[in-house]
Order: structure tokens, then C-alpha cells, then sequence
């Protein structure tokens, strides 16, 4: 098979490793906003004093403007050329992310990080669809989207980190000012190493389903978000029913759009569709987990920002060596057994959060992080390979949306849903003074035994959010175990022989 795109195999070859590492780039920075607030928010607080509704849109407005805006951006991508797109998405996240480090007030900072989630939504289906077309040999592009999903992974497990290195030293803006020399250097080398790719035959926009699928998702979480923190009022399930509405209108529109913005007809692959909710549910147990323990570290236990950065690094050490080894291992045991390990240990790692205590458990918290960790590192490595192969090459922007979207709403909603669950508890059985736990404890003249009850109440949403992760992993690991097929053995020779070659 010869390579046209290039004058040698050779030739081709670097330039095509070139340009992954120049790809990678704004990849880990994407995903890596999504998580670096998660121990930063402490110091956010106490420099800009947001509201608790405030706090929160602080941390879901990124991934829901991502989310909700990936398909979208991926059809834009497929359709006026992608390298185009990953130029102009690049400049706009280096400018909200100047924005959002020198933000004075809690709106600007949240308008900053709305424009940044906007500008993600650019980046990463793009980029997932260049790899495609800079990769031509197959063995070569799953090994080039292997590294693709580690480095997507290893964003989301090594932001809280970086976050609790900088916060050690430097000001909480600063999270955001080490994303500019990364879009820089990507500025000057793309549009030497990354060729323009477009879909031979470019559709329409469909801007009523853009729209619809925004407003649906954002008029949910909002719903449920006011429910947690003000009770099952009128406006809460009204808001929650009108986005499910919205959501359902947009469903019923893509089966009558000739180009429409999600192709429903892939999820008819029984593998695809357990995949593709295998991209949002750990991601949501992961980002609610790593947010509530971040709280949990810092102020139940007292656990200075960068020990409990430290205390975070065993468990990304294993999702990213997860995500990285997956590809080469899933081709023995198949998709079906990395899916089934997948959820029964994020199960299992979730459960490891129970025995913590308001006086002790960073041992169990590391345990948590490290065996639910092997779970979360299958589940971006067996999603992004699944998303690409499914589909033909004109069509990879969009299905790598897909994958990507299931990531993103998947960490928008963790801290929603769970985390809204978290509060809720909080409310409900806590000092009844303020709406947080930081909020409770920065108050004065607290007595020991509010603080303990407060403490209690904060630790009793965490554990009823780990277990009901955990039970809905269980419940997905068991549909997997029943509903998707066994590798037939000629499949497994053949891949054994395939390896020896």
C-alpha cells in the first residue's frame, strides 16, 4: 500500500508522529480544564467569594459548553475542514483562558469558562478526525488514537494535580495561564505538519439542532442543580421537564435530517452503544468522585492542596498506564471482557470510599482512585477506538464527537447529578447554616460540635454518591455480561496469529 500524501513511507511516517505530538497538545489542555478546578475551587472561593450556584457553574459550565456543542462542531469540522476549525478553536481557548486567570468577578470567570468549553468543542473531534487521515495504516491509527485516549486521560487525572503544584506557589489564575504556551507552540507548528481535511460532500448546519441540544441539556442540569440546593419546587421540575422536552425534540429531528448532527443509526451496534455509555458513566463517577475527595482532603481532614494533589498522582499513574496498555490488550481478550472488567472495577473502587471517616481514610482514598482508576483508563481507551473504527473516514469527525461528547457530558454531569446528590444530603442533614461545607466551616464562632456535624453530613453525601456510582456500574457491567456476544475463538487465533507476525 503506498502513502500519497507523502514522497516516502519514511517521510510520512515522521511527519505524521510530528504531527500527534503537535495534536496532543491542545487535547491535554481541553481535557485537563475539565478537572483542574476540582481542588482549586477552595481558592477560587476565597479570592472571589461565588455563590454556591456560582461555585458550581464555575466547575459544569466548561463541560457543558464542550458537551453540548462536540457534535456540532464535529459536523462543522467534517464539513469546512478541520484544520481550519482546530486553528481557529486554539485561539479562542488561549483567549479565554487569559481571560479567566485574571477574571475579578464570578460571572467573568464563568463567561471565561463558557468561551473556553466553546472553544474545546472545536478542538477535540477535529483532532481526532486529522489522526485519521494523517494515519492511513490501520495498525498505525489505533496505536495513534491509543495515544490520542491516554493523553485525553491522563488530562483529566493529572489537572487536579497540576492545579495543587501551581496553588503551592502561585495565585489560582495561574491554572489557566500555563494552557498559552501550549496553544502557541500549536499556532506555529500545525499548519506545517497537519494537512486540511474536509468531507467530500459537505451538508447543511442544521442550527435548530445545535440550539436544541444546548438549551435541552443546560434546561436539565439547571433543573435538577435548583432542586438540590432549594428543594422539589415548581420552577426545578418544570425546568427539568421542559429540557427533556427540548432533548426529545432534537432526537425525533436527526431521524428526518439527510445530515444530521448525531447518526443514531451507529448505536444499532449493540458493542457501540455499551462503548459509548461506558464513555459517560465513569467519566461522571470519576469527575464527581475526584471533586467531592478534593473537598474531603482539603476540608474534612485538613490536607494541604499539594498533599492531596500527591495523594491524587497513584490513581492517574494507573488510568493513564491503563488507557495506554488497553489498545494492545483488547485485542486478545476483545472489547467484551475489557467492558465487563471496566465497570466491576470502577465498582469496586468506588466502594473503597465507604470506610473513610472525618478523622481518617486517605489510605482508602488511594486504594479508591487506584482500582477504580484500571476501570476509567479502559473506558476512554475501548470508546475512542470504538467511535472511529465504526464509521467510514468522511465520517470520523462526527463519530469521534460522539465518543468525545460521551466523555464530556459524561464529567459535566458527575458533578451535577452526583454532586447535586451530595448536596442535597448536605442540606438535609447538616447544620442548616450555609448551603457548602466550605461555606459552614468559614462562618464564626463555630462550635466543635457544629463543625463535626457538618463534617458528617458532607461525608454522608459523598458516600451515598460512591454507591450509587457503583451500583450503576455493577448494573452496567452485568447488561454487558449478558448482552454483548462472546469473541468467537477464530477471532482470538487470528489476532494471537497476527501478534507473532
Amino acid at each position: 500500500m503506498t502513502h500519497h500524501a507523502s514522497p516516502t513511507t519514511n517521510a510520512g511516517n515522521l511527519r505524521a508522529w510530528l504531527g500527534l505530538l503537535v495534536v496532543l497538545g491542545p487535547v491535554l489542555l481541553v481535557s485537563m480544564d475539565g478537572s483542574i478546578l476540582f481542588l482549586a475551587m477552595p481558592r477560587v472561593s476565597q479570592a472571589l467569594s461565588p455563590s454556591a450556584d456560582q461555585a458550581l457553574w464555575t466547575l459544569d459550565i466548561y463541560g457543558f459548553a464542550v458537551g453540548s456543542l462536540l457534535i456540532a462542531f464535529g459536523n462543522i469540522g467534517d464539513r469546512y475542514g478541520r484544520l481550519r476549525l482546530l486553528m481557529i478553536g486554539a485561539i479562542f481557548f488561549g483567549l479565554g483562558s487569559a481571560a479567566a486567570a485574571f477574571a475579578p468577578t464570578p460571572e467573568l470567570l464563568i463567561a471565561a469558562r463558557a468561551v473556553m468549553g466553546i472553544a474545546g468543542a472545536t478542538l477535540l473531534p477535529s483532532a481526532l478526525a486529522v489522526l485519521s487521515e494523517l494515519f492511513t495504516d490501520p495498525k498505525r491509527r489505533a496505536q495513534a488514537i491509543g495515544i490520542f485516549a491516554a493523553a485525553f486521560a491522563a488530562g483529566f487525572a493529572i489537572g487536579p494535580v497540576i492545579g495543587g503544584v501551581l496553588l503551592e506557589r502561585f495565585w489560582w489564575g495561574s491554572v489557566f495561564l500555563i494552557n498559552l504556551p501550549v496553544i502557541v507552540g500549536f499556532l506555529c507548528f500545525a499548519p506545517v505538519l497537519l494537512g486540511e481535511v474536509r468531507a467530500t460532500q459537505p451538508g447543511r448546519i442544521d442550527t435548530a439542532s445545535v440550539v436544541t441540544s444546548a438549551v435541552g441539556l443546560l434546561l436539565a442540569i439547571y433543573g435538577i442543580k435548583h432542586a438540590a440546593a432549594q428543594g422539589l419546587t415548581v420552577t426545578a421540575v418544570a425546568t427539568v421537564l421542559a429540557g427533556i422536552a427540548v432533548l426529545a425534540w432534537f432526537g425525533l429531528r436527526q431521524r428526518q435530517l439527510e445530515h444530521p448532527l448525531i447518526d443514531f443509526s451507529l448505536f444499532r451496534d449493540r458493542i457501540f452503544t455499551v462503548a459509548v455509555i461506558t464513555g459517560l458513566l465513569p467519566l461522571a463517577a470519576w469527575s464527581a468522585a475526584a471533586y467531592l475527595a478534593g473537598i474531603y482532603l482539603q476540608s474534612v481532614l485538613d490536607v494541604p492542596v499539594l498533599q492531596a494533589a500527591l495523594w491524587a498522582l497513584p490513581g492517574a499513574g494507573v488510568l493513564t498506564t491503563t488507557c495506554i496498555v488497553t489498545p494492545l490488550v483488547v485485542d486478545r481478550v476483545g472489547k467484551r471482557a475489557a467492558l465487563l472488567v471496566c465497570h466491576f472495577s470502577i465498582a469496586a473502587g468506588l466502594l473503597l470510599l465507604l470506610p473513610t471517616t472525618i478523622t481518617g481514610g486517605i489510605g482508602w482514598y488511594v486504594a479508591s482512585t487506584a482500582v477504580a482508576g484500571l476501570g476509567y483508563g479502559i473506558s476512554f481507551a475501548v470508546v475512542a477506538d470504538t467511535a472511529v473504527a465504526a464509521v467510514p473516514p468522511e465520517r470520523a469527525g462526527s463519530a469521534g464527537a460522539i465518543a468525545e461528547t460521551s466523555n464530556e457530558i459524561g464529567n459535566a454531569l458527575g458533578i451535577a447529578l452526583l454532586g447535586s446528590l451530595a448536596a442535597l444530603l448536605f442540606r438535609l442533614q447538616g447544620p442548616d447554616l450555609a448551603p457548602t461545607l466550605d461555606e459552614t466551616l468559614q462562618l464564626p464562632e463555630l462550635t466543635a460540635a457544629i463543625v463535626t456535624d457538618a463534617k458528617s453530613a458532607f461525608l454522608t453525601g459523598l458516600h451515598v454518591a460512591a454507591a450509587a456510582a457503583s451500583v450503576l456500574h455493577l448494573i452496567l457491567g452485568l447488561v454487558a455480561l449478558r448482552w454483548l456476544p462472546r469473541p468467537a475463538k477464530v477471532t482470538a487465533a487470528e489476532n494471537e496469529t497476527a501478534e507473532t507476525r
